[in-house]
């Protein structure tokens, strides 16, 4: 019977990866505060972070009111993406399975747009006077949508063996959900319009500490759940028949991952817009890091690779000492193409998972 192992020979280096990556982690969100349309030192970023005085007073406010929230929000993002991404490619034992590529985010993108385009006037006041329950709202619809699409994929998966022809279906889900969205823009106002498209961009600026009271347990929520399905998903690597041998109940593990990917895909989505790629690419950098297939490993893993990720796309998205951003999307496209690329042409020398 094959096993879940790490395969590095050296334990020394396995067991640095991730004092490593928590670093890289540190790293990478203190930089995320340092630069942007104005760049501040480090060491004044640190200050403001332990409650002392810097030299301006500005950059306090810069840094708790907007850039604080932005990189959480990335932090949160990368690691829900991510892990998203890992149950999905585990569930469908699919290498390219994924929020965005399965239709996922689409799902999400319609529940979202159903509430923002579809809503009178009367319920868009409602829903800013309510605040956290509109923000609330907003979650709930994505991943209500998240939800529908990735539970239609499962249904189809059972049916269809192919891998190509699952993806492919994947993408017809996201351009139907993407017509019915379409159709919803061609009934909405100028305004709607406006704001639904720059929400499509992506981006993780725009965050405020009420939103992420809401984001935050939500999020932290899905990861606990996926920590607890460790097991039961390792068990489904080595077929369902030994899962069920192991005491699993299948079905109850599926409906359990189906909804903890479809909370950390939708509330990314409703709150940061649909982030693409993440979730495809950062689980197979982890699998080639740790050399395992293992969840109680790669799922911690995932997580703070992901959060790092994001931080370094909301950097490069960023024109720094300028107002200029750039589409997240366009960057996450730019940094996750070259690894889907690579899985690609890879699946030919090796199974996936092993």
């Amino acid at each position: 019977m094959q096993k879940l192992l790490i395969y590095s020979k050296d334990k020394t280096i396995k067991n640095l990866v991730f004092p490593i990556l928590i670093v890289g982690l540190i790293f990478a969100f203190l930089i995320d505060l340092v630069l942007g349309s104005i760049n501040i030192p480090i060491y004044e970023v640190i200050n403001i972070l332990l409650g002392q005085e810097p030299e301006k007073m500005t950059w306090t406010n810069i840094i708790l009111k907007f850039r604080l929230p932005k990189a959480l929000t990335a932090t949160l993002a990368g690691a829900a993406l991510g892990v998203s991404g890992l149950q999905m490619q585990t569930l469908f034992k699919n290498p390219l399975a994924g929020p965005f590529v399965l239709g996922i985010s689409s799902g999400a993108s319609l529940g979202v747009a159903l509430v923002v385009l579809t809503a009178t006037t009367t319920t868009q006041t409602l829903l800013v006077e309510w605040g956290v329950i509109g923000d609330l709202g907003l979650v709930i619809a994505a991943s209500i949508g998240a939800a529908s699409v990735l539970g239609i994929m499962l249904v189809v998966s059972h049916r269809v063996q192919d891998t190509m022809t699952l993806l492919i279906l994947g993408l017809l889900f996201g351009y139907a959900t993407s017509a019915i969205v379409s159709i919803l823009l061609q009934f909405s106002s100028q305004e709607r319009i406006q704001n639904y498209l720059m929400w499509t961009f992506g981006s993780f600026a725009g965050i405020t500490w009420r939103q992420l009271t809401i984001l935050t347990p939500v999020i932290l929520l899905g990861l606990l759940v996926a920590v607890l399905l460790s097991k039961p998903l390792n068990a489904l690597l080595l077929g369902e028949s030994y899962a069920r041998s192991l005491g699993s109940t299948v079905q109850h593990t599926r409906l359990f991952v189906i909804s903890s990917a479809s909370i950390l895909a939708g509330a990314i989505t409703a709150f940061c817009g649909p982030i693409a790629f993440l979730g495809v690419a950062i689980p197979h950098l982890c699998r080639n890091i740790f050399y395992t297939s293992d969840h109680r490993i790669l799922i911690p893993g995932v997580a703070i690779m992901g959060a790092i990720l994001a931080l370094i796309a909301d950097l490069f998205s960023q024109f720094w000492g300028s107002q200029m951003v750039l589409p997240l999307n366009a960057i996450t496209a730019l940094l996750g193409t070259p690894v889907v690329t690579w899985v690609i042409l890879r699946r030919n020398s090796q199974k996936f998972p092993t």
